[in-house]
């Protein structure tokens, strides 16, 4: 037995004796994404890439959860800690099942091309519903939590690899992200745009960070070294893989033209503190014929890649299989569905929620997203056995014999048959309305037309968006059925913010993209079995007049933090059945700059119906140094109360968040008054 086939050994020493196997071509040809078989070793091949946002991806039946900004309105990172290692046992089983028939391709491996931890920081970034919303704390905490559950407890013993992306300062526009130059102050790199990819990497020990296609201040990323060695490296201490988005060094030559050809790219990413070159063009292997690598980087590279698949068992196939029943199993979903529930933000409601259905002779549900799978999915999906869509939820709520269905319009298109006059389903979509007691109207976006440039429909903006306001047929289609004079409530599909139309509507529930239960889930919620506890991870502007312009990448006026006009919704908002209020805050007059704060608040179900609420903690400095946001998310306690029901509950504000961050990006815990906000409470204290 080689001693790289010694399973007692720990995985650092496994990588180095298998290192010392290997010949240079061998090694040269791991540095792809593609890794070739090494049959002289008893190695199969391995592909690097594989998708887990909200559940195995592109690679079959698998449990599906909502989207990854739904995940974050929950406000709950155990939650997201659930998903994360539902998404990593369920790679498993399929990566183990899937090689004993020889299957090593893409979307098979172990290591995981999630969570995205980019900052939505402009709504009109298509991908923005790929992350955990506008603040750098709440993705952090999600995101930590995500990278926990996929990697499981024990770091020799990987059940998946987590990959945060895209480090850094990615978040459109996306239709020239290939060549993209972000220009970011210190203050706002450091601040902001760094500072969720820090935390995982210090808090959860990530192991493994992509880089982003765009330049970062004139140097594109994957050919960073200050970013890749100096920051990531040595000062973050960061120990594990650095793969390339797919496609960097394809863009170095043809977008950001700093490499005449492919063969240069490569040398330069790998000399920068790369470890994978994910390309599906060119060959490393030119590189090194070309003379333009040097040995040390290429072993280094294999040195990280192979103690990383080492410490997942890539090598050790398990004697037994795992329990490929336990794919999408019903324990699975359960939890899928609790994230559903937790999810949805109610964002109006005039008293017509919940439905008394008793009182319900027929309803109509209409809208172009009433009855389409799209909308529970989100991008990034697998392939769930089952999808309740938003119609179906809804028959299976009131009978077949209640619900009347008309579709009203498209997404966006004019017509809905090629040979019709526009507005073909306008018509149908009154006379439904008409013969109603009330409308369920669903509108809305799709991940067809707000997504990642390439996969979205909307090539005239490549993914984003060009304005917040709903698709021109749909307000039309909201115009005159509110016209008609029925109750409307509006389902509200979206990864994003939009500009809510909220007078046309005496309800409103805005869903993200919530899953393969999702029409069962706003069935529950619409009838009151499900009291909604979401909230929103991100602000509802009024216009895009009211931010700056797109490819602006200063924080100045952006996100609740440095936002300071009226809006439609704050982040944070969300409404429920009952009334919660809170009625006592306790913080310490004074602690030291460099102690934890411990907080308690006293919250009362003062309604008549049991619920949940998340309790939103931020900090407010009254006088600072230096700029410091309006206030600052610092945490968040989920809390069940039945009707009538106190409880308190505690959080304990770690030091570091109330540091305050200069104009050349240096953090300093400095003595001042600062006010601690939990909804309309206020308590001031001095650190000193």
């Amino acid at each position: 037995m080689n001693r790289f086939q010694d399973r007692t050994l720990p995985a650092e020493l496994r990588a180095e004796a298998l290192l010392g196997e290997l010949t240079l071509e061998e090694k040269v040809g791991m540095l792809m994404m593609e890794n070739p078989a090494i049959p002289r070793l008893g190695i199969s091949g391995y592909h690097w890439w594989n998708e887990g946002l909200h559940g195995v991806a592109r690679n079959g039946k698998a449990t599906m959860f909502p989207q990854a900004i739904a995940v974050a309105a929950t406000f709950t990172p155990a939650l997201a800690y659930e998903m994360g290692r539902i998404i990593a046992e369920e790679a498993r089983i399929k990566h183990f099942h899937y090689a004993a028939h020889g299957w090593h391709g893409t979307y098979s491996g172990l290591t995981m091309f999630s969570p995205n931890i980019n900052i939505f920081r402009d709504p009109r970034w298509g991908r923005g519903h790929e992350t955990f919303g506008e603040c750098p704390h709440l993705t952090a905490l999600m995101g930590a939590a995500y990278i926990r559950g996929m990697q499981g407890p024990d770091p020799e013993h990987m059940t998946c690899a987590a990959t945060i992306k895209h480090f850094v300062a990615h978040s459109g526009p996306e239709g020239i992200r290939a060549g993209f130059d972000t220009r970011v102050s210190p203050r706002d790199l450091a601040e902001t745009y760094l500072y969720a990819f820090r935390y995982c990497v210090e808090k959860s020990k990530v192991a493994s960070v992509m880089t982003a296609y765009n330049a970062l201040n004139g140097t594109p990323v994957s050919e960073n070294p200050v970013l890749l060695k100096q920051i990531l490296r040595e000062e973050w201490k960061f120990d594990g893989v650095v793969v390339t988005d797919v496609g960097t060094a394809e863009n170095l030559v043809h977008a950001h033209r700093t490499c005449s050809s492919m063969a240069e790219a490569f040398a330069r990413e790998l000399a920068s503190g790369v470890d994978v070159c994910c390309e599906m063009k060119g060959r490393v292997q030119d590189a090194w014929e070309q003379g333009l690598l040097k040995e040390a980087d290429i072993k280094q590279a294999l040195r990280r890649q192979l103690t990383l698949k080492f410490r997942l068992g890539i090598f050790d196939p398990p004697e037994e299989l795992p329990d490929y029943h336990r794919l999408e199993c019903a324990e699975f979903r359960a939890v899928s569905r609790k994230l559903a529930e937790r999810s949805m933000v109610l964002l109006k409601n005039n008293g017509c929620l919940p439905l008394q259905a008793a009182t319900l002779r027929r309803i109509a549900v209409i809208g172009p997203t009433a009855a389409d799978i799209d909308v529970l999915r989100g991008n990034y999906a697998g392939t769930a056995t089952r999808y309740v869509t938003l119609l179906e939820g809804l028959l299976e709520e009131f009978g077949e014999d209640a619900v009347i269905y008309a579709r009203g319009c498209e997404i966006m298109n004019r017509k809905t048959e090629m040979c019709a006059q526009d507005h073909d389903r306008l018509a149908e979509a009154l006379t439904a309305a008409e013969h109603s007691d009330l409308v369920i109207l669903c509108l809305g976006l799709t991940p067809a037309f707000e997504g990642e440039a390439g996969d979205a429909s909307n090539s005239d903006a490549s993914g984003d968006k060009k304005s917040l306001e709903l698709p021109e047929v749909q307000l039309r289609l909201l115009e005159c059925i509110r016209a008609t004079g029925k109750t409307v409530i509006l389902l509200l599909t979206s990864g994003s913010a939009l500009v809510v139309p909220e007078d046309k509507a005496d309800a409103v529930l805005q869903i993200f993209y919530p899953g393969p239960e999702g029409g069962r889930v706003a069935a529950d919620i619409l009838c009151g079995r499900v009291n909604p506890s979401g909230r929103l991870p991100l602000t509802f502007y009024r216009s895009t007049a009211d931010l700056p312009d797109f490819a602006d990448y200063s924080m100045e006026n952006r996100t609740y933090r440095f936002f300071s006009g009226p809006v439609l919704y704050p982040f944070g908002f969300g409404l429920s059945y009952t009334t919660f209020r809170c009625l006592d805050l306790q913080v310490p007059a004074q602690c030291g700059v460099a102690e934890a704060l411990p907080c308690q608040v006293t919250v009362a179900n003062e309604g008549d119906v049991s619920g949940e609420t998340v309790l939103l903690f931020f900090i407010r400095h009254e006088k600072a140094a230096f700029r410091t946001p309006l206030k600052q998310f610092a945490g968040s306690v989920r809390v069940s109360l039945a009707a009538g029901q106190c409880k308190t509950v505690r959080l304990e504000i770690p030091a570091e968040l109330f540091a305050l961050v200069d104009e050349e990006g240096g953090f300093h815990s400095l003595p001042g008054r600062v006010s601690i906000l939990v909804e309309d409470l206020a308590k001031q204290l001095i650190r000193s």
